[in-house]
């Protein structure tokens, strides 16, 4: 009590160090870069990783992007080729006059040459930049590119696709928050007992939200997914805080006269109440740490963080801000439209069998959508976009014109004979869906000698440890077949050449797609660890834990579900996040339930009795929360453009909801069910028996 006492006593300056707080906060927010890049998350011991650091450090090459050019004079193509050479950031540019002058007809260079750079009246240039793909300066020289070149030019790469991506986040961001906001303040509005809650509500966890985005700072930077994503997540989670501290202290005040006293026992009664609740949502999130694709150690952190400030903002800031406001907040109160549960509770609980067969009926094809939802997650970052962004009509165009899908780029040890090389790219050639393979012995041919190959085309291609070759397959980026592919050309790269490397944007997505797929496994194995082991010390119970997670898992099943039997594709990070989002977010539900169900059973209420009233009265908190986590989300999901934010708010939208329907009416028959078995494996329950027989 005597930490409760303490903010009472100090409402105001711990009001005035919280606004001060602010301002640090937003320029950290400000300053805190955002990584729009998927595949910057990748494990830094992986060739692909390895290949691409040492593209840029010998060849001064990160990123690489294809320049189409439609209906434009040979001269022209020539001149714009200069000015996208001169733009900041540029290292080379390839293109036709690389290799011949523009005096030279194009019909008469090599087949090979002239069909990689033209076809019909489009001609097509690469463009090396010196900075890595998502780097600040590569999106800056993009957007040039674009600019000096006009319509009639489309710029494709994994760049672009950053560019894009960054540029519609930023538009979208602040409308994102703006939606969670009215929509989570319409819902507490609905569903609480005050018109001006909501808004006092919204000021604290505004105050912890900003606090959490300011001490990004810390990290370096954070993702686009956990930027966008964070300040809606956290508002949703850490809502029920304020809900209980809200409910307690109305308790308390109808009990003591003197509403600072009321706020005290509250702040008390609260923090004792959220510490189990906060410990699983953190454990839910921290749970993503462990994935060696390092965006849920991004997004894990950043939510953990965000959870624990909400709790302290929640015994701190948002006490005292009831407190200041306490005379227009009691005035403005109404009645909550939520009714009794009382019947609610008794009808759950007298036909509790059929919610039993309910369970048993919905495992096995809830198990089954989700298995075959993780199967088919799409891995293409592209296909996050909408069709009508510039990446993806450039995209199409090279699809299209020049039949080339995906490219990706060879290091192989530049001391290897040119015949050697040569040998390795004929094989690599007759690979199924490689267009082509292009590099010095390709350009010049394997019979002329090295000191004759002009020094601009081989300062382009060779430095003193690597020579760089271009590969263009007709295969898409996380297709199947260019996976295949892949690994028929580092079989044959690696019998040329131990050394050597595959790179580029289809090989990083293929170790992505591996990476992730592991990491799938061990954070569901983790999370569920984590929270059984925290709910057993809460709970104080063996039985328990089996029991809540079983209930909530078939939520995440259900939810994870329903996108195979709707004929639904999800990005590939949305089963690994929500699976943990939802367990961490939502077994709060099962746990306030489960705790009043506990006290009733001890202090010698029949079974049903005490489920019955532990379902009565926490329904109207599950209500709340739930609803509050789904309005929050919901709004986004419809909203968003990008389909990764789409899909993983649509996900926690339908999760609340989900959740919220399996603790309401299925945890209940479960309680009636075990009751036995959770009375002799629980501290402080082995009451004893009944006289009277309890009826089913």
């Amino acid at each position: 009590m005597r930490f409760s006492k303490a903010v009472v006593k100090c409402r105001i300056p711990i009001l005035i160090v919280a606004l001060i707080l602010m301002v640090p906060s937003v320029m950290g927010m400000a300053a805190t870069r955002i990584n729009y890049d998927m595949l910057n998350y990748l494990p830094d011991d992986m060739d692909t990783v390895i290949g691409q650091n040492a593209l840029l450090e010998d060849f001064g090459k990160g990123a690489f992007s294809f320049v189409i050019v439609e209906d434009m004079p040979l001269k022209d193509v020539a001149a714009l080729k200069a000015r996208i050479e001169e733009a900041d950031h540029v290292e080379s540019v390839i293109w036709y006059d690389s290799f011949a002058d523009l005096s030279i007809p194009m019909e008469l260079l090599p087949d090979k040459i002239y069909n990689a750079f033209n076809s019909g009246d489009a001609t097509m240039m690469a463009v090396f930049f010196d900075t890595s793909t998502s780097a600040d300066e590569t999106m800056d020289a993009i957007r040039d590119i674009r600019a000096v070149a006009g319509k009639q030019c489309f710029v494709s790469g994994m760049s672009a696709l950053v560019t894009d991506l960054k540029d519609l986040c930023e538009q979208e961001e602040p409308i994102y928050v703006g939606i969670a906001v009215v929509l989570a303040c319409a819902a507490m509005m609905l569903f609480l007992d005050g018109w001006l809650v909501p808004f006092v509500f919204l000021a604290s966890i505004g105050m912890a939200i900003l606090l959490n985005l300011g001490t990004n700072y810390f990290l370096g930077e954070i993702s686009y997914i956990t930027k966008a994503l964070s300040a809606v997540l956290q508002l949703a989670v850490t809502m029920d805080y304020s809900i209980f501290l809200w409910h307690s202290y109305n308790e308390q005040r109808e009990r003591l006269a003197d509403n600072k006293e009321a706020m005290a026992a509250a702040i008390h009664e609260t923090l004792t109440s959220v510490v189990g609740s906060s410990i699983t949502t953190i454990a839910g999130f921290a749970a993503l740490c462990f994935m060696s694709f390092t965006l849920g150690r991004d997004l894990g952190l950043v939510m953990a963080k965000g959870v624990l400030l909400g709790v302290i903002g929640c015994v701190t800031i948002l006490p005292a801000l009831i407190l200041v406001f306490d005379k227009p907040l009691q005035k403005t109160k109404h009645r909550s439209i939520i009714p009794s549960m009382d019947g609610f509770a008794k009808g759950v609980t007298k036909v509790f069998p059929i919610f039993l067969i309910v369970f048993v009926l919905l495992v096995y094809p809830a198990w089954y959508g989700y298995d075959q939802t993780n199967g088919e997650v799409y891995y293409d970052l592209g296909e996050c976009l909408p069709e009508d962004m510039e990446y993806v009509i450039a995209n199409s165009k090279l699809s299209e014109l020049f039949d080339v899908a995906s490219t990706h780029m060879l290091l192989v040890d530049a001391h290897l004979p040119a015949k050697t090389v040569c040998a390795m790219t004929d094989e690599m050639e007759q690979v199924d869906g490689v267009k082509y393979v292009l590099g010095l012995e390709s350009i010049v041919g394997a019979e002329i000698p090295e000191a004759m190959i002009p020094a601009s085309i081989k300062e382009i291609l060779k430095s003193d440890r690597w020579e760089l070759l271009l590969i263009n397959s007709e295969y898409k980026v996380a297709s199947d077949a260019v996976n295949d592919q892949l690994d028929q050309l580092t079989a044959i790269l690696k019998k040329y050449d131990e050394t050597g490397m595959l790179i580029g944007e289809a090989p990083c997505t293929k170790d992505m797609i591996e990476t992730t797929d592991h990491d799938f496994q061990v954070v569901n194995a983790v999370s569920i660890l984590a929270i059984f082991v925290i709910i057993a010390l809460v709970e104080k119970s063996l039985l328990l834990p089996f029991i809540l997670i079983s209930v909530i898992e078939l939520a995440i099943f259900i939810n994870l579900g329903l996108p195979h039997y709707l004929g639904q594709s999800l990005p590939f990070i949305a089963p690994i996040c929500i699976s943990t989002i939802q367990l961490g977010a939502t077994v709060d539900y099962a746990i306030l339930m489960t705790t009043r169900y506990k006290a009733e059973r001890a202090s010698g209420k029949s079974k049903r009795d005490a489920v019955s009233i532990a379902l009565s009265t926490s329904t109207p908190s599950i209500i709340v929360s739930g609803m509050g986590l789904f309005a929050a989300t919901f709004g986004v999901a419809v909203y968003s453009d990008i389909d990764i934010i789409s899909s993983m708010c649509m996900l926690m939208a339908r999760g609340a909801i989900v959740s919220m329907l399996c603790v309401l009416l299925i945890l209940p028959a479960l309680l009636m069910l075990c009751d036995g078995l959770i009375r002799h494996t629980t501290l402080g329950m082995k009451v004893k028996a009944e006289k009277e027989v309890e009826s089913l």
